[in-house]
């Protein structure tokens, strides 16, 4: 599989096994103090061939982000579940501990955040489907952003990076119907 857009990920480790997964370029952020220089490197890729986000599943993954997000608008965004970013043994979480097939996967599902959107999905939906503010909403979140590959997020920022998105209220539902269901089959 090889991948038009460079792929913007954190270190050395993230570039050796996302060439292991895909055909691709990448630029390393070397940690989330994201450097002026390397900011551009950002915005010369996105401009000439696409840039795809890839981070960690942790903070300094979702503050790397951000930072880019902000500085380099248009970028697609890519998110590997927790569960597939941990070693096989030892502490840590990150991209080099995927497996290729994760990685793949993860890549072929990148959105672009877009900023200016409507409001398709309200704080009172979230509220609703145990998502903010309840017992287990921390755990909903989680699976959430699993199955709609948006990524884990706080409660404060889940409306937002839904609407980021541009999720759907077909695909929003689907997704809290299995969650239900999955907690009915626990």
């Amino acid at each position: 599989m090889k991948l038009k857009e460079i792929i913007v990920v954190e270190g050395k480790d993230d570039t050796t096994a996302i060439k292991r997964a895909v055909d691709a370029d990448t630029i390393e952020t070397n940690g989330s103090a994201i450097s002026t220089e390397t900011i551009e490197k950002i915005k010369l890729a996105q401009k000439a061939r696409g840039v795809i986000v890839f981070t960690d599943p942790d903070f300094p993954g979702e503050k790397i982000r951000k930072t880019i997000s902000e500085a380099v608008p248009g970028c697609k965004h890519a998110f590997i579940e927790k569960f597939a970013a941990k070693p096989k043994s030892g502490k840590g979480i990150g991209v080099e501990h995927a497996s290729p097939e994760a990685i793949r996967e993860a890549l072929k599902d990148a959105h672009q955040m877009d900023k200016e959107v409507e409001e398709v999905i309200t704080q009172e939906d979230l509220i609703a489907a145990g998502l903010i503010g309840g017992a287990g909403s921390k755990e909903r979140r989680t699976r959430l952003g699993d199955l709609l590959k948006i990524g884990y997020t706080n409660g404060k920022q889940l409306h937002k990076r839904l609407m980021m998105f541009q999720i759907s209220e077909e695909s929003f539902a689907e997704a809290i119907k299995q969650i239900i269901q999955e907690e009915q089959d626990a």
